[in-house]
């Protein structure tokens, strides 16, 4: 069962600019895993594996349907008592499960570690909210089952910088096969259903407003794309092929879409016009 979480924070004292990194985000989360399970942490931690969770930038203004992309970088410290939000999405139960302690003895007081700063988490948000787009929750059979067997428009927004590893090189172009193929990988590891033959030829993008964006905040350059697309869906096909489709369209709100997801990258979600 995939959860997009979204964690409402309060500085304590102010989050300079250098610890607003993937990176450093990156390390918070695994603090709070190994908080109420040390070995899950430093499993996370050590795995080369596609990881079962996303991480996004750390946001400090409140989430409006129509704005469609995150902040990436601050340049002045955040100030202690700042409102601040941040999305962790879960991709499987066993994640989801060993930190439920975590979310059940959740301690408003207790103050966490993002670089030299101490914040707190005031509350937590896991059902879908007004304001608030990127929390959710729904099981696979779920997503499955909601998924419209007639809807041919797949509207995107990439909301943090997307790229794609294709022969051994950064791709920045959302291509079809980029996009469904990443949503497809994700649905099979962790859905335990099992989709057959996509047929991700009968997709044509149809819209799309997207610009490159270069994130420095890395060991490296990190170039990806930011914006708006519109997919849709051509040909005669059989009702379960759009069935799956949509599905996979849906699925992008938790399992986000090509590289450094759990970094902040590749944050991605669908829209109604």
């Amino acid at each position: 069962m995939p959860h997009s979480l979204v964690l409402n924070l309060t500085p304590k004292s102010p989050i300079y600019p250098d610890f607003l990194s993937g990176r450093h985000l990156h390390a918070l989360f695994l603090t709070l895993v190994s908080s109420v399970d040390k070995t899950l942490g430093d499993y996370l931690h050590s795995s080369k594996a596609d990881k079962p969770f996303t991480l996004s930038p750390l946001q400090i203004q409140p989430s409006h349907k129509n704005h469609h992309t995150l902040q990436l970088s601050h340049q002045k410290p955040i100030a202690p008592g700042t409102f601040c939000w941040w999305r962790i999405s879960l991709l499987d139960d066993t994640l989801f499960s060993k930190l439920t302690p975590l979310w059940l003895n959740l301690n408003p007081n207790q103050p966490w570690h993002l670089g030299s700063a101490d914040l707190f988490i005031t509350s937590i948000q896991g059902t879908p909210q007004s304001t608030q787009p990127w929390s959710n929750a729904c099981t696979y059979a779920q997503l499955y089952e909601q998924a419209s067997e007639s809807d041919r428009t797949i509207n995107f927004t990439f909301a943090t910088p997307t790229a794609f590893r294709q022969g051994g090189y950064d791709t920045v172009l959302p291509i079809r096969e980029c996009v469904f193929n990443s949503l497809l990988s994700r649905w099979s590891k962790y859905s335990g259903i099992e989709f057959d033959n996509i047929p991700v030829e009968s997709i044509y993008p149809s819209f799309f407003n997207i610009n490159t964006q270069v994130v420095s905040n890395y060991d490296s350059k990190f170039i990806g794309c930011v914006g708006e697309i519109t997919y849709r869906i051509f040909g005669e096909l059989e009702p379960i092929s759009i069935k799956q489709i949509n599905a996979l369209a849906d699925f992008a709100l938790y399992a986000g879409v090509g590289r450094k997801t759990t970094m902040g990258m590749g944050m991605v979600r669908r829209f109604k016009n």
